[in-house]
């Protein structure tokens, strides 16, 4: 019995230690900012009176995992955002491998008006499957109306471009390139992300992020931006310097679209 207090009180001990010390930071920081900037150290609640963002992230039968997850990890962080998983119908929606399940908070019959909704990528079936699902088009074409931005990760802009929502210019996964040039009749922009008009695109998968901080600077200003990018450490520096598919090898390509296709359900 003793040895169970003694371990609950450790516990204890380092939970107010780390939240203390987080704490402290946070109003350090604060304490330096310009006045009027203080909510970007992790204030909740609203900025100059008014409620944040109100963010949808579309789910769909095999997404791919990391294209809704990243962006979520930073716009969620944005003053007063509400950011929320939506899909055709509530519940757990599975991803491209098979593995894992994200779950839809609200149905699409239930997402009222959004000022930002994404639409992630997916496998070769899933892709397919969502540009020839009625529900999810006509649900992309009633929110688009109305949003500030609509935006894309990875494949996600063919789902767009299915929906007749691109513009002129977008970027997608790198191997989707021709695709979507020869079907929509968009010029493919080999960049992180590509702004045209209100529709934002992102390449591949982990390019997601990019796009979220960047949107992130669209919906508040630079500095919260920043100051969220250093909230979740987002400062890439990968092992191989192989994540260009200008610069990738044809044989590099080849394993890298036969590994996706090996792990997909």
């Amino acid at each position: 019995m003793t040895n169970s207090h003694t371990e609950t009180d450790r516990k204890t001990t380092r939970r107010a230690a780390l939240g203390g010390a987080m704490a402290l930071a946070a109003a350090g920081l604060a304490a330096g900012l310009p006045a009027g900037t203080a909510h970007a150290a992790g204030t909740k609640g609203t900025t100059a009176g008014r409620s944040g963002p109100r963010i949808g992230v579309m789910l769909y039968d095999g997404f791919s995992l990391l294209d809704p997850t990243g962006p979520v990890e930073v716009l969620s962080r944005l003053p007063g955002a509400d950011v929320t998983m939506i899909a055709e119908r509530r519940g757990p929606v599975r991803t491209d491998t098979g593995h894992t399940a994200v779950v839809a908070d609200r149905s699409f019959a239930e997402t009222g008006e959004l000022d930002v909704v994404l639409v992630p990528g997916a496998g070769n079936c899933g892709t397919i499957a969502a540009m020839e699902n009625p529900a999810i088009l006509d649900f992309l074409r009633r929110a688009h109306r109305r949003t500030r931005f609509t935006t894309s990760v990875c494949t996600g802009s063919l789902v767009l471009g299915a929906a007749g929502l691109l513009g002129t210019r977008a970027t997608t996964y790198w191997a989707s390139k021709e695709y979507l040039e020869a079907t929509f009749g968009v010029t493919y922009v080999p960049e992180r992300y590509v702004r045209d008009g209100k529709v934002i695109t992102a390449a591949g998968v982990s390019a997601g992020i990019d796009m979220s901080v960047y949107l992130a600077a669209l919906l508040t200003d630079e500095l919260t931006a920043r100051a969220v990018q250093l909230a979740v450490e987002y400062d890439p520096q990968p092992p191989y310097d192989s994540g260009n598919a200008a610069e990738a090898s044809p044989e590099l390509k080849e394993l890298a679209l036969r590994l996706l296709a090996d792990s997909q359900t």
